[in-house]
C-alpha cells in the first residue's frame, strides 16, 4: 500500500478528501521538514530541502510503490537552514494504481515534465516512527503567506 503525505485539501474535513482520497487503509498524524505556505488560490503550497528527497515519483504507480518499499529512511534530522516542522496526515492508499494518478492530475504533477508540484519520497515521522512517504511539492513558492507554524487550516 502507497503512503502519501497529506497537508493541505486532501486532509480529513477538507474538500478534495473524499474525491481523492477513497476508502483509505489508515490515516495517521504526520510530519515532515519544510516550509508550508498559504497561497493567494486558497491552497497550500510546501518547499522541501533538497537533501530530504530520497527520490521522485514516476507516472507508474506500480513503479513507485516498489520504490517505496525499498527506501528506508534512516532518521528524521532537521536539515540544514530555516526549516519548520510541517503537520500533516500520512494517508495510506490501498489502490495505488486507481488512485495515484487522478491525485497526481488534481497537482499537476507530470513527470518528465513542467509540473506545479513534483512528488517525491522523503522521510516522514509517524507515531510508529520513521518511514517512506511521497509528497507533492514545489521547488520554489514564489509567493503566498509563510505558516512557520507548520500547519494549514
Amino acid at each position: 500500500m502507497l503512503q502519501l503525505f497529506v497537508y493541505g485539501s486532501l486532509k480529513r474535513g477538507f474538500h478534495n478528501h473524499a474525491n481523492y482520497v477513497p476508502s483509505p487503509a489508515r490515516i495517521e498524524d504526520a510530519r515532515v521538514w519544510g516550509r508550508l505556505y498559504g497561497l493567494k488560490y486558497g491552497f497550500p503550497a510546501l518547499e522541501i530541502a533538497p537533501q530530504q528527497v530520497l527520490l521522485n515519483g514516476s507516472g507508474d504507480p506500480e513503479s513507485d510503490l516498489q520504490q517505496q518499499r525499498t527506501a528506508s529512511p534512516l532518521e528524521f534530522a532537521r536539515p540544514e537552514g530555516d526549516w519548520d516542522l510541517v503537520h500533516g496526515e500520512l494517508v495510506t492508499l490501498v489502490n495505488p494504481r486507481r488512485d495515484l494518478p487522478a491525485v497526481d492530475r488534481l497537482e499537476a504533477f507530470r513527470p518528465g515534465r513542467r509540473s506545479l508540484y513534483q512528488r517525491s519520497l522523503v522521510p516522514v515521522q509517524t507515531d510508529r516512527g520513521v518511514i517512506a512517504g511521497w509528497v507533492y511539492w514545489m521547488h520554489r513558492v514564489g509567493s503566498g503567506q509563510r505558516l512557520r507554524s507548520g500547519r494549514w487550516e
